[in-house]
């Protein structure tokens, strides 16, 4: 694996690890997406939207929603990926719901964090 191919598949793990919701530890299968998603050309950024999109929908729910089952792969956010693709959501926007996810990833970095770091290690 090329070097900037490494460091992308590895911003994408350790961002996708860090949402609530999902594994505490990447599957295999999860950095084959990821090196997918480069090879695609798909920019970071849009990962990164997208992943606070669908982050944003998973963990922020009405009281009349049912809570929605753990995430358990990557492949979970591929539609999100899709539809920051084609509508090039505001910028602004995406800030805006980060923020709203912002005490749920810092209880995920907790969670993380109390795992002993065994959970930032990557299946290869």
């Amino acid at each position: 694996m090329t070097p900037d191919r490494q460091a992308y598949v590895n911003a994408v793990v350790t961002n996708y690890l860090r949402l609530p919701g999902t594994p505490l530890r990447a599957s295999r299968r999860d950095r084959r997406l990821a090196a997918a998603l480069h090879d695609r050309g798909v920019p970071l950024r849009v990962v990164w939207a997208a992943f606070v999109i669908a982050a944003v929908r998973w963990a922020i729910r009405g009281p009349q929603q049912r809570t929605l089952e753990t995430i358990r792969t990557l492949y979970y956010f591929l539609p999100a990926i899709d539809e920051v693709l084609d509508t090039s959501p505001d910028s602004d926007y995406v800030q805006y719901l980060s923020a709203r996810l912002r005490p749920f990833v810092a209880e995920k970095e907790r969670l993380l964090a109390s795992a002993g770091g065994q959970a930032l290690a990557h299946a290869r």
